[in-house]
Order: structure tokens, then sequence, then C-alpha cells
């Protein structure tokens, strides 16, 4: 059976929170009963007690009604604490759970406390039960604000990352459309003018007409390379022959402008790989490399593509001045950590590693699914 018993002292500024706390005691003493409101009373708590004595009646209660705190004595007919603290320990709004008993041995005290119940009084020290209720109740609220805050930063990181993600695609269909419009309108219109200038060239006389035509072919061609330069960066179309064919290709133009011996091991000379995948990998590859040639000052850079054991993996490494700590997480460090966050868009991540005067060495890795292989 259970029994409501109201406590309504006055308060005061010793009251909880403003509001009555809602305590199920389960306890089959009355005089233990009566104890245990006095203490609450003398302590200035503005309660209401539920009082249960079966473990039936703990079942139906919790089902029925919801309680702030939970006040137990250890041994009841048929049934303990315990029983009841599994009853509860599962349930998303479990209230704090105070063992109020007798004697039980400082062992069986401590595997109790392991067990996750917030607090344990002897009956002889019931003057305390006040500050007790109220510590409890204030460390499971402290509890539970944690825990809605972990949930909020994690809902709040899902929410980045998805933005990211979103960021991340979109800059790469702005890239390729503005790539397909240089190479469409201004390609063709540029190659269409260098036809009719070459043929002015070839059909004027001597002197200063074919001189001003030949340097404006010239010109020409200086802005038909740089618009070639301009797609390569925006989105290569080599791209389009597989991931092993892009990053060879931006290998070899490495090597071109800088003069640094560059290195290219491949797993395979084709991977069937998604799309969306052979993206990340490459800008991962390019922005490695930019920062190589600002910063490394190094004589020897080697990438290591691969996509074996379940796993496509991008390692660049260079035997350069390294990088310290600091540089790699000052605030405009955007670089890396750009990187990092491109990775996480496709459930893959980022480790560098680096030591002064010893080079660094970047690995992308991303885990592949059946699909994707």
């Amino acid at each position: 059976m259970f029994q409501n018993v109201s406590n309504d002292s006055v308060l005061g500024d010793m009251q909880l929170h403003d509001q009555v706390v809602k305590i199920l005691h389960i306890e089959d003493s009355a005089a233990d009963q009566a104890l245990a409101r006095l203490s609450l009373k003398r302590g200035k708590l503005l309660c209401s007690l539920t009082t249960v004595d079966t473990l039936p009646a703990v079942q139906e209660a919790l089902q029925t009604q919801t309680f702030d705190l939970i006040l137990a004595d250890y041994h009841l007919p048929g049934f303990t604490a315990l029983d009841v603290w599994d009853l509860v320990r599962t349930r998303a709004d479990a209230p704090p759970f105070v063992l109020l008993s007798g004697a039980i041995g400082e062992s069986a005290a401590v595997d109790i406390m392991r067990l996750g119940i917030s607090d344990y009084l002897l009956k002889d020290q019931i003057n305390s039960l006040p500050h007790v209720v109220k510590r409890a109740i204030e460390v499971h609220e402290a509890r539970l604000a944690r825990r809605r805050a972990i949930d909020e930063l994690a809902q709040s990181e899902k929410r980045l990352a998805e933005l990211t993600e979103h960021l991340h695609t979109s800059i790469e269909q702005e890239r390729a459309n503005i790539s397909r419009e240089i190479h469409d309108d201004i390609g063709g219109s540029l190659t269409a003018v260098k036809f009719n200038l070459a043929w002015m060239s070839r059909n004027s006389p001597e002197g200063a007409l074919r001189e001003h035509t030949q340097s404006a072919l010239e010109m020409l061609e200086h802005a038909l390379g740089a618009s070639q330069r301009i797609m390569q960066n925006l989105r290569p179309p080599v791209l389009d022959q597989g991931l092993v064919a892009a990053v060879q290709w931006l290998t070899q133009d490495f090597e071109r402008r800088t003069g640094t011996p560059t290195q290219l091991h491949t797993s395979r000379e084709h991977m069937n790989i998604a799309p969306a995948l052979q993206v990340v990998v490459y800008r991962a590859a390019q922005e490695s490399l930019t920062n190589i040639s600002k910063y490394a000052q190094a004589s020897r850079v080697s990438l290591d593509l691969s996509d074996q054991e379940g796993f496509l993996t991008l390692e660049v490494t260079d035997n350069g001045v390294g990088l310290d700590e600091q540089a790699r997480n000052k605030p405009q460090s955007f670089g890396l950590r750009g990187l990092s966050e491109r990775a996480r868009t496709v459930q893959g991540w980022l480790d560098v590693s680096s030591r002064l005067g010893q080079g660094t060495s970047i690995i992308l890795t991303i885990p592949l699914t059946d699909i994707e292989t």
C-alpha cells in the first residue's frame, strides 16, 4: 500500500527552489516514517511524501507519479532497496536515490554507492536528512544540466558538420560551374580571337600592323594559359579520369613548378572511388602540397595513395623544417583545420605528425563501404 503525507512547514529563504519537493518514502516502520517527516520539517524543507512499504506499491507509485527523490530503507519485508534501485536506474527520468537505513556495514555501503545510489544515511543520523536531500537534488540537477549541455553540444556539432558538408559541396559545385563557364565561354571566345589574330598576322604586310598583331597573339596566349590554370585550380578536368590520374597530375605539376623531387606511390593504377571522396582526397593533396611549397623548405616530397583494407588513405610526407605546436594551433591556421573538417564530412579523419627540422607527415584516412569500392 502507499500513503500520501504532506509536510507544509513554512520555509522562508530556506525553501528549495521555491517548490514542493515530492519524495517517495519506502519504509515499513510507522515510527521511522514519522521521524523522517519531522526531520524534514525541522530542516524547513517543504515536502510532499508518498509512503509505501511493498514492491508492488513502489511500482504503482513510479508508474502513476513523478518524484524529485526516492528515500528508501534498506531491509523491507520481502525486498530490499536494491530491488527498487533495479526498477529505477535505467529510467531516463530516474530521480536521485537516497538510502536511509540502520547499520548495514561499511563494505555494503561502499558497494551500494558504487551502484550509482546518490547517498547513504544512517537512521541514527536522521537530523542530517534535510541536508542530504538538498545535496542529492542539487547534484542530480547539476548532472542533468551537464547531460543537457553535452546533448546540446553534440547537436550543435552535428549541425555544424552538416553545414560544413553543405558548404564544401556547394563550393565544389560552384567551382565546377565556374570552371565550365571559363572553358565554354571565355576559353572558346579567346580561341576564336586567337584564330582571327593568327589570320591577320599571316595576311598583313610587314610592318607595324604585323608587329602589333603578333604582340596581341602573345598576350592572348598568356590569357589562354591563365584561364587553363584557373580551370585546373577550380576543378581539374583530370578528376574525370579518376583519382589516381588526378593526384598524379597534381604531383607532376608541383614538381615542375617548384623543382622539388616528388614521388607518388599508389596501391593500384585505377581506383573506383565515389566522386565525393575523390574531391576530398584531391583537395587534401592540393592543400598539403601548397603548404609544403610555402613553408616547408623541403628537398624531397612523397605521396602515398592506397585503398587497401577498407580504407582510402593519402599520406603526404616532406623532409622540411617541420611544424611546431604553436604554429599548428594559431587562430588563423585554417589550412589543416579546413582539411580536417572536410575529412569529417565523409566520416574520415586527418592525422598530422611533425618534428622541427625533421619534416611533416599528413595522413588522411577515409573508411570505404562496399559500394564505394
